[in-house]
């Protein structure tokens, strides 16, 4: 069973109906008995940073979702604004991310290419290391992204994706339990089934 932490800034039916398509069992959450009782959890966001940060503060969370995932490693994948915010912080905003993974957030400077931001469309992503969500990837294998930030100073053995877009950058990382996606994985069709797939059989 996954859990889809909705906190009102993430595109959790998108999410719940590509899940229900591959028959995976999953339930939407957003609550602190919720997510103490998940096995696994998706955390999807969208929108500015500081937003996201103030509505993880807001719903008073943040205390039992860094016991659940820090602690009890609960697997936990999240997905654009939700990957970011597992990072420290952003050039979006001025608040702290959750820090849970080394590295920063900054935005796109590629005028001089004439490429324009937001990065939206599909995009060909790369497996920078074998990791299980990589596991059916081919040179073809591309995702959905809506995106003006990206991440950067990750160490590199968290990095697990990049893309290009005008420069390389990463679009996914892993940390023990942790995993993050840039991309949007609910509206990447055969490809977003197949990684859906892969967490949740972790």
């Amino acid at each position: 069973m996954i859990s889809v932490l909705d906190l009102g800034f993430g595109n959790v039916g998108s999410i719940v109906n590509i899940l229900k398509y591959i028959n995976v069992e999953c339930k939407v959450i957003n609550s602190k008995n919720e997510i103490e009782n998940s096995s696994k959890i998706i955390f999807p966001g969208v929108g500015s940073w500081d937003n996201g940060v103030e509505i993880l503060h807001k719903k008073n969370i943040l205390h039992t979702l860094e016991k659940k995932v820090v602690k009890e490693q609960t697997p936990i994948l999240g997905i654009c604004l939700g990957m970011q915010l597992l990072l420290e912080s952003s050039e979006e905003g001025d608040l702290p991310g959750l820090g849970w993974i080394s590295g920063h957030v900054k935005k796109f400077k590629v005028e001089e290419k004439n490429l324009k931001v937001p990065h939206m469309g599909w995009n060909i992503v790369k497996a920078t290391r074998k990791n299980i969500l990589a596991e059916e990837f081919s040179i073809d294998t591309r995702f959905y992204f809506v995106h003006s930030y990206h991440a950067t100073d990750t160490c590199e053995e968290n990095i697990i994706f990049t893309c290009n877009y005008g420069y390389e950058f990463i679009c996914g990382i892993n940390k023990m339990n942790m995993w993050g996606v840039q991309f949007h994985p609910e509206k990447s069709h055969k490809f977003g089934m197949k990684l859906f797939k892969k967490f949740s059989e972790l």
